[in-house]
């Protein structure tokens, strides 16, 4: 789920889930995949003078981002239905989607799927936060009140470069596809992607926010379809999925103010591609939550491409506290939705746990455990300080605190209402589990499960209010996989760490397979120069154990498996596994919740067809470091994860000679301080 706009949005169930100077770029050790790593969101075409720099500094004077920031020199942002070729000058460019072309924006939770007929076509998503700012008062200044909305990249040579856009339906969208969109919010994300075998292509959200303003949360889930203009026939695969057909809400939520009635989250997508009895479905799930504190999973199926879908149902009904399905499709046609259970709910353990549907996704078995684990659950407890009084909070995105989970833990820490007492700064990570199926085994009923817990034995007392497991422990966690068979209903490989690493955090993992090959990606901390287990990602301290600040501390990095997850290894049978990524970064920087707070998304993604295999990321190598004017004394992360924001200052002295400050919102949104992006490139 994104981050969003308004607020930091609150789950009261088992999970509350929201969504100056140059940044200092660390290479990671080691030799990354061949190739450099491509840009997935095109969001900073270089200002000119038909494209002028619309931000100023708190005196008034034009503020230009970095010279050494890599923009493309052409194309930007454009409407899919100009991608389809639109006569040129039919429909101009909307203002969101000039917006986007200049927007160094925030993007995160990627997506990334290619088409099984053609590797050289892949098509990727995000949250794009790129129209957020496409406002502007009536003097001049760009104000937070442009939508959040689900991101649509297409590239037809193999992910060499990608072409950005978004999905048509936005708030503002001025082209003929509108019409096509019943999607009914001001926002969207969590997107999730699918192809079947006849180049079409579908992309799922979960969606919010109402569009006249007011403080309702809808909560729906959605699939938008794309096609082969030339049919599902056409010779030209290069082609497939580029036309928009239309967008269908799957499940409405509840318009309940502050997400206290239903609301959708968490979604995942899958096509049958065996050519069975149950060849072109398109397979939904996600997490309901319900302003009373439970949750479950719920499922729902198209028998006609993704125009229709069945009545959802509850797929979860003897169990509760449950979160991050994943569907997978076995080669005899068999549906599989894997999903974590969590302890916080009174059980003894968390559980991965299964579902299986024999029948085409009509009905589905009562769930079954995989495996228990320990999580890595990051943690700390809220300490709110003063916030600053805003001179007008209408041109910037309100405060926020931190993200709570059930015990009132906070799950992200930043600044403000946002800091914890252990002055660290962390984006929000827990244990998820993703799967996947070889569509194309004939021979095997297999289903591959990777998840990232604590690595038992490495528990460890941290001597602050940060944890892992709990407040004040924590643990190094790692990348574990499973192999399930659905024949047996169990565990026919696993569980086991994919990459044994005495050093370093692995999170955020993700897992493909498809003609005989798996794939597996992650997030990867055994770079940080500060890591340790008794702290969160990329945060350092001094000899005395005071926080110090943040570093770049993440990179990617894949493994793959020839034989069915038995072995793993990188770009060479000699290697564990490769790092992917060029650049390390920094995750940390407080982007969100109007420059308080880190925020990372919930996913990387990694999508394959034998050894073709392609994985996209979340990176901050862009981002453009600062110093925020609202932080009298400067707190523990030493202006080490502020970014670049320009703010006017108005002081004021009551009778008693007491003096006050107040802030104007961020005059500079375009200046790279928000520039997070997507990037993706080749893996193992």
């Amino acid at each position: 789920m994104q981050e969003p706009r308004s607020s930091l949005r609150r789950f009261v169930a088992t999970l509350v889930v929201v969504a100056g100077a140059t940044a200092v770029l660390v290479t990671g050790a080691g030799a990354s995949t061949p190739g450099g790593d491509v840009r997935l969101t095109n969001d900073c075409l270089p200002f000119s003078a038909s494209n002028p720099n619309p931000d100023t500094d708190a005196n008034g004077n034009p503020v230009n981002p970095l010279a050494s920031d890599s923009c493309p020199t052409s194309g930007g942002y454009i409407t899919n239905y100009a991608m389809n070729g639109s006569p040129s000058g039919a429909v101009p460019p909307d203002p969101v989607i000039s917006e986007c072309s200049v927007a160094r924006g925030r993007q995160n939770e990627p997506a990334v799927a290619v088409d099984p007929r053609n590797t050289s076509v892949l098509l990727g998503s995000s949250n794009d936060y790129c129209g957020v700012y496409a406002t502007r008062n009536a003097q001049g200044v760009p104000v937070a009140l442009g939508p959040i909305w689900l991101g649509y990249y297409r590239s037809e040579n193999g992910g060499s470069s990608f072409q950005s856009s978004l999905v048509p339906g936005y708030p503002g969208d001025n082209t003929p596809f509108a019409s096509l969109s019943g999607a009914r919010t001001a926002s969207a994300g969590d997107p999730v992607i699918a192809w079947d075998n006849h180049g079409r292509a579908f992309f799922g959200s979960e969606s919010s926010d109402d569009p006249s303003g007011s403080p309702k949360t809808f909560g729906d889930v959605f699939v938008a379809r794309f096609e082969n203009p030339g049919g599902a026939a056409a010779a030209d695969t290069t082609a497939d999925g580029k036309r928009y057909k239309g967008t269908t809400i799957v499940s409405r939520g509840s318009s309940a103010p502050n997400l206290l009635g239903v609301f959708n989250d968490k979604t995942a997508i899958e096509v049958d591609r065996t050519a069975g009895k149950c060849e072109g479905n398109v397979y939904f799930a996600y997490s309901r939550f319900t302003g009373n504190g439970t949750n479950a999973i719920y499922f729902s199926r198209s028998t006609d491409h993704g125009i229709t879908f069945s009545n959802v149902q509850k797929i979860t009904e003897s169990i509760h506290g449950v979160q991050f399905p994943d569907i997978s499709v076995t080669s005899n046609g068999h549906v599989y939705v894997t999903f974590r259970q969590f302890e916080s709910v009174g059980r003894q353990t968390d559980n991965v746990v299964i579902v299986k549907s024999t029948s085409c996704g009509q009905t589905f078995q009562r769930p079954q455990v995989v495996t228990d684990f320990i999580h890595h659950d990051a943690q700390d407890v809220l300490d709110p300080e003063p916030v600053p009084t805003p001179t007008n909070p209408a041109t910037d995105e309100p405060f926020g605190g931190a993200d709570k989970d059930v015990q009132g833990n906070a799950r992200d820490c930043g600044d403000f209402s946002s800091h914890c007492k252990s002055g660290y700064t962390f984006f929000r990570r827990d244990t998820q589990v993703r799967s996947t199926a070889d569509q194309l085994d004939a021979g095997h009923e297999w289903v591959y499960i990777v998840y990232d817990p604590t690595k038992p034995g490495t528990q460890v007392d941290t001597g602050t209010t940060y944890g892992s497991i709990e407040v004040g422990k924590g643990s190094q966690s790692g990348i574990f996989f499973v192999r399930w068979d659905g024949a047996t209903g169990k565990i026919s490989a696993g569980p086991t760490l994919i990459d044994p690493q005495a050093l370093g955090h692995q999170t955020f993992p993700d897992i493909s397979a498809d003609g005989g090959v798996l794939h597996t990606l992650w997030w990867d901390s055994r770079n940080d120069p500060c890591y340790s287990p008794t702290r969160p990602i990329g945060n350092c301290v001094d000899a005395a154990g005071h926080p110090t600040g943040t570093v770049p501390s993440l990179d990617v990095y894949a493994a793959t498996s020839t034989d069915a997850g038995a072995h793993w290894h990188g770009v060479t049978s000699t290697e564990t596994s490769t790092k992917v990524t060029d650049v390390m970064s920094n995750p940390n920087y407080e982007q969100f919740s109007n420059r308080t707070v880190p925020f990372a998304g919930d996913y990387l993604w990694v999508t394959s067809l034998g050894d073709f295999s392609y994985g996209v990321w979340t990176d901050w190598r862009n981002t453009r470091q600062g110093t925020d004017p609202r932080e009298a004394t400067e707190d523990e992360d030493n202006t080490t994860a502020d970014v670049f924001q320009c703010r006017k200052v108005n002081s004021s002295t009551d009778k008693k000679g007491n003096v006050s400050k107040s802030f104007s919102g961020d005059l500079c949104p375009h200046a790279g301080g928000l520039d997070q992006n997507i990037y993706g490139d080749h893996t193992p």
